[in-house]
């Protein structure tokens, strides 16, 4: 069996099982079961291809097994993995006993899982129904996801292909989800893209500040091409930020430090009375956030706001300024989406866009397609900073930014539009080379931004403006003259006709 092969059976199979809550509770809810679920098999299927594999090597010394087993990545206690409770599934409370295992899994192993399964209740009437009801969704549950085709042991599937079942299992509840989807998921494409912007390397630390479920920041570590990294991230919803976890587990990336904070009011990411500093940091933030804490902005302990305020509704320039502060001094490089409202508003965040293009920060603007999220339908952007053009960085000498209008660079999709490899392929060709190339990318001076007001609303910088044919009115008059002959001849011979038919 092909990678490619297992990896759409896993899926398949995977999303099938969704169909018990499907209808029945909310795809912002009902992800966190299934999700829980996908990850309880995974360790449960890989803790006992551990154990068999050792049963072999150490010839059925249980306890040498058992001491071996306690040096593995996760210790799954006796009594909680999924098969203990796929025997008990038709339990009356099954919902009990599934929280008491999952709660069992968490206590054992605090330092990699603690508070992951806080959020998610297997026995909530409000989400599952009365207990008849609640028992047969989960005894169906716990059968689908015993099915063949989910035997995700090592020997059968690759740890690449659980992680990419679980990003693509989320991108499907984005779908559903609509517009909360954009608590939890960046578009695939949008993530690559990003992620190559900001080029990570070996070495290098990598931070979203707004990390979702984590898919964002698992892209960008894969750009390193190595696993010479280490990620951090902090997410304000706690759902989500548990899905996080469970995410970078499933990649194999245990050592990630995510926090549950608010970034903007109380970030985690600190030491001792300072901010934390990355190489690299990278977000998807909420778009214009209201009410993002504007009016304690001015008293920030870290002073992140020394440029100005950005407007109470309005809290983009708030995780712009904050990314801005946490990438290192003359080196870090920052890429973030943004809506287009941020490239030309006025007042407070005008006043911060110009302090941020006078330092010399800025290296790009990229205007993406619209409807590209599951979020929003707008055209979004992409920011780039790099700290190593201020003063003292090996690139103060760059002063130009470059603008690239990519928003006809798409496939059309049913109900979203798909920026495909080509598309990503010429973004990264023309940012890597900076290249200047009609109707699509221009390289702008401090003096033509300035000229302009610090506005950088793409289409003043890149000409997309396609001249319309010319009419020739004489030869247009003439074929309307001979057109309306034609059918004048065509309504006499009509005529003529019902003459004869006697109508």
């Amino acid at each position: 069996m092909t990678d490619q092969l297992a990896q759409q059976q896993v899926n398949q199979t995977a999303w099938a099982a969704c169909d018990t809550f499907r209808g029945v509770v909310d795809a912002g809810q009902y992800k966190d079961y299934i999700l829980v679920m996908l990850f309880l098999k995974y360790i449960s299927d890989l803790w006992n291809n551990h154990v068999e594999s050792y049963r072999q090597q150490y010839g059925g010394d249980e306890a040498r097994i058992r001491r071996r087993m306690e040096r593995e990545r996760f210790i799954l206690p006796e009594g909680s993995s999924f098969y203990d409770l796929h025997e008990q599934r038709n339990e009356a409370n099954i919902g009990e006993l599934i929280n008491i295992a999952l709660e069992k899994i968490e206590d054992t192993n605090r330092a990699k899982l603690e508070g992951v399964f806080r959020n998610i209740d297997f026995n909530s009437e409000a989400n599952l129904g009365r207990v008849k009801d609640r028992n047969r969704r989960l005894k169906n549950m716990l059968e689908d996801f015993a099915k063949p085709a989910l035997d995700l042991r090592p020997s059968r599937v690759t740890e690449d292909i659980i992680g990419e079942c679980y990003i693509y299992l989320i991108s499907r509840f984005a779908s559903d989800a609509g517009k909360k989807a954009g608590e939890f998921y960046t578009p695939a494409a949008v993530s690559r893209l990003l992620a190559k912007l900001a080029a990570p390397k070996p070495g290098d630390t990598i931070c979203d500040p707004a990390c979702g479920s984590g898919s964002l920041l698992i892209r960008a570590a894969e750009e390193v091409g190595s696993d010479n990294f280490a990620l951090y991230g902090q997410e304000v919803n706690g759902a989500t930020w548990a899905l996080a976890r469970m995410n970078m587990f499933l990649h194999a990336k245990d050592a990630a430090r995510i926090e549950w904070c608010d970034t903007l009011n109380s970030p985690a990411l600190v030491e001792g009375d300072h901010l934390m500093k990355f190489d690299v940091v990278v977000a998807n933030p909420p778009f214009s956030l209201d009410k993002w804490g504007a009016e304690d902005a001015p008293a920030d302990p870290f002073k992140r706001f020394w440029r100005g305020i950005p407007p109470k509704s309005k809290g983009d320039y708030g995780f712009i300024t904050h990314m801005i502060e946490i990438a290192k001094r003359q080196s870090g490089r920052v890429a973030v989406i943004v809506p287009h409202g941020v490239l030309f508003r006025g007042g407070a965040e005008g006043r911060i866009r110009q302090a941020l293009i006078e330092e010399n920060l800025l290296d790009a603007v990229v205007g993406l397609p619209a409807n590209l999220f599951t979020t929003t339908g707008i055209p979004v952007a992409i920011l780039v900073f790099d700290r190593s053009r201020e003063q003292g960085g090996p690139n103060e000498a760059r002063r130009d930014v470059l603008f690239i209008d990519a928003s006809k660079e798409f496939t059309p999709g049913k109900t979203q539009n798909v920026m495909d490899e080509q598309h990503i392929g010429k973004i990264l060709e023309a940012y890597t080379n900076r290249a200047e190339t009609p109707k699509y990318s221009h390289l702008a001076s401090p003096d033509e931004i300035a000229e302009n007001d610090f506005n950088l609303n793409i289409p003043r910088y890149v000409d997309t403006f396609e001249p319309e044919e010319e009419i020739d009115v004489a030869a247009l008059q003439k074929d309307i003259e001979r057109i309306e002959g034609e059918l004048a001849e065509v309504r006499g011979r009509m005529a003529g006709y019902l003459k004869e038919l006697g109508l």
